[in-house]
């Protein structure tokens, strides 16, 4: 069903791919991460598409590898790109087949991950650039916001931002520690 399939949906530097591991592990599930498939289905890497076809081809093949991703797992782990929700198409069916999870920063832990990556130009540092992805944010969160679940990952530590992402999937909407004090209540 949708729920065995755990999309994390967000911009760059959300979390996606560290936290969607740490979930694969431990659910014991393949871990998809979108962007790759992306680029062995097209044969070229994220920058060479967009280069050389465009944004439209990119999104078709966005949208082959997530279709793809569903037909071939049953139960899995996915990491979408931040924008994929720009084509309406590929998210309502990210929104029927999986259950999706938002994982949101404040923009400074965004733009302090992405320049951590290593690839940011070095305009990026700049003011112009936090501008730039405040408005991107602004401009996707009414997308984002359809996830069934959002988790605020500048809250608090990795692990505890995990543990929280756990219990929502495994269907407890409560914090790892309630649900803990929860059971052992219901055991005594």
């Amino acid at each position: 069903g949708r729920s065995s399939r755990i999309a994390l949906i967000g911009l760059r530097g959300a979390g996606k791919s560290t936290l969607g591991r740490m979930l694969a592990e431990d659910l014991d599930f393949p871990f998809v991460e979108l962007s790759r498939e992306i680029e062995k289905l097209a044969g070229f890497s994220t920058a060479e598409i967009l280069g050389l076809y465009g944004q439209n081809a990119y999104r078709r093949y966005e949208r082959r590898a997530l279709e793809e991703a569903i037909r071939i797992y049953p139960e899995a782990v996915i990491a979408t790109a931040g924008g994929m929700v720009s084509d309406l198409m590929t998210f309502n069916l990210l929104l029927q087949r999986c259950t999706t999870v938002w994982l949101r920063a404040a923009p400074e832990d965004h733009m302090r991950r992405v320049m951590a990556q290593g690839d940011m130009r070095p305009m990026a540092a700049s003011a112009e650039a936090m501008e730039d992805l405040k408005s991107i944010l602004a401009s996707r969160s009414a997308f984002y916001s359809k996830a069934e679940h959002q988790i605020n990952t500048s809250a608090q530590p990795l692990l505890e931002t995990f543990q929280i992402l756990r219990a929502e999937v495994r269907g407890g909407a409560a914090p790892a520690g309630l649900t803990v004090a929860r059971a052992a209540k219901e055991t005594q």
